[in-house]
């Protein structure tokens, strides 16, 4: 018993002890903090000799800026539907209409033009507009960009429209605080927060269509495709675009047209009928260690010009292959996203200052850009473009026009780029007009046919269905 009672006297004397030191180091403890406020100036940390201060961003000034201009887009299409097995094989039946998908778009001036994705309002027979307070209208397609996937439609209000300012997309930096702002899954005018998360981000490097997006950690979901991505001053400095997914709804990672590019786009529309692309006139690669290995240079960043386009800019500004571009505009590049971002906010005749590393030293040379004209075959899905003199005699051919990609899925699996179109239904092509004039007289159900002729001077010719 008396053993017990020592043991609890030592376990409560342990006890005050320790509370005791507690109270001593706590009061030592505001003592030093008393000391530090009236004594002691405040240093901020620094970061390359920047003082770092954070803030609490309030997002609701922006937020209720943003809703009011961003609209719900729904697509309307009209198909025919059978009746009967003769019907379904011989064509006819009863015309209906039906909602064949839902997105968001962006009011970008007050007299009700809008700025959507292209995937958004594609093959629609009518195109429905909701505006934040419930209004509604018929929209009309201004124009498209399936390149950039960006469309520019318009609606007629009897007021002027809340819209929002477009923001420099070239400005924004990684880890600012950005709002998304769209209808998914038919919810209207949701609002969502993030970052910056990557700039200059191409989704896929190898579906021959370099992109170069923001990237944010702002949730995006179906639904938000065309709407908005703004900074905390309610900024528009993104097209929400794209979400890479295995599940089909958002995982982490968004993507948006920058705003420099989609407001480039809409001017040209707008002014010209159609997108005035600059071309520098070479192709490459994005640099890193494996492909500096395999190419044995030291450069690790940077586009490596593996082609330069003869009668090109670039050409006649001497670059070659085997130069890498390192700098444009005293904008780094470090990656091809880099330039193909860069030069999407550019227009035929610009010129840009293009600097690039040779044998080890670096020069600047003025570039001036041409246009790339460009045309898609709707049937069966292939961008073509000019073709230079010089290509056409080492293909062993006198005209046509070039593939620069397939915009059809089932033909990206198949390397098209490069062959050469030299007759569309027996009309012999010489240019991308000629392939215009070609295809406007026709119906989408008629077949297209098709003579190619690859850089083995070896010929075909389809007929597309």
């Amino acid at each position: 018993m008396k053993k017990f009672a020592s043991l609890l006297f030592v376990a409560i004397l342990g006890g005050g002890i320790t509370l005791g030191a507690y109270k001593l180091l706590e009061e030592e403890s505001q003592t030093e903090v008393s000391n530090l406020t009236t004594t002691s100036s405040f240093n901020p940390v620094k970061y390359n000799g920047t003082p770092i201060s954070s803030t609490n961003a309030d997002f609701t000034e922006a937020a209720d800026r943003t809703v009011h201009a961003v609209v719900h887009v729904k697509n309307v299409q009209t198909s025919r539907q059978p009746r009967s097995l003769q019907e379904f094989f011989y064509g006819g039946g009863e015309m209906r209409k039906g909602l064949v998908g839902a997105g968001s778009g962006v009011i970008i001036s007050p007299d009700g033009y809008i700025v959507t994705n292209n995937h958004v309002i594609d093959g629609a027979t009518e195109l429905d507009v909701s505006l934040n307070d419930n209004r509604t209208y018929k929209a009309e397609v201004i124009g498209t960009d399936t390149k950039a996937d960006i469309a520019l439609i318009k609606i007629d209000a009897d007021d002027e429209l809340p819209y929002l300012p477009f923001g420099d997309s070239d400005g924004v930096k990684l880890g600012e605080w950005v709002l998304a702002v769209g209808n998914p899954f038919n919810l209207t005018s949701t609002v969502t927060a993030g970052i910056i998360s990557a700039k200059a981000r191409d989704i896929s490097e190898y579906d021959s269509n370099p992109q170069s997006f923001i990237q944010t950690d702002a949730a995006i979901n179906p639904g938000n495709s065309g709407g908005a991505l703004v900074n905390i001053n309610g900024e528009l400095i993104g097209i929400n675009t794209a979400i890479t997914s295995q599940t089909g709804s958002y995982v982490g990672y968004a993507f948006a047209v920058p705003s420099n590019n989609a407001r480039k786009i809409v001017e040209d529309i707008m002014e010209y009928g159609d997108v005035q692309r600059g071309i520098l006139g070479v192709s490459g690669t994005s640099l890193n260690p494996s492909i500096a290995s395999e190419l044995d240079i030291d450069a690790v960043e940077g586009v490596y010009v593996a082609y330069v386009e003869f009668e090109s800019g670039a050409k006649k500004a001497g670059l070659q292959k085997g130069d890498i571009i390192t700098n444009i505009d005293n904008t780094k590049i470090s990656k091809f996203a880099d330039l193909s971002g860069y030069l999407g906010t550019k227009r035929p005749n610009d010129v840009v200052q293009v600097t690039y590393s040779r044998d080890g030293e670096s020069k600047t040379v003025p570039v001036s850009l041409l246009k790339y004209s460009t045309y898609v075959i709707e049937k069966p899905g292939l961008e073509v473009r000019e073709v230079s003199a010089k290509l056409l005699k080492e293909y062993g051919v006198k005209n046509g026009v070039i593939i620069a990609q397939a915009t059809n899925d089932k033909l990206k699996r198949y390397n098209l780029k490069g062959i050469v179109i030299t007759e569309i239904d027996d009309e012999t092509v010489n240019s991308v007009d000629d392939v215009k004039r070609i295809l406007n007289d026709k119906s989408p159900n008629e077949p297209v046919s098709l003579s190619f002729v690859s850089k083995g001077g070896e010929k075909k010719q389809i007929i597309f269905q």
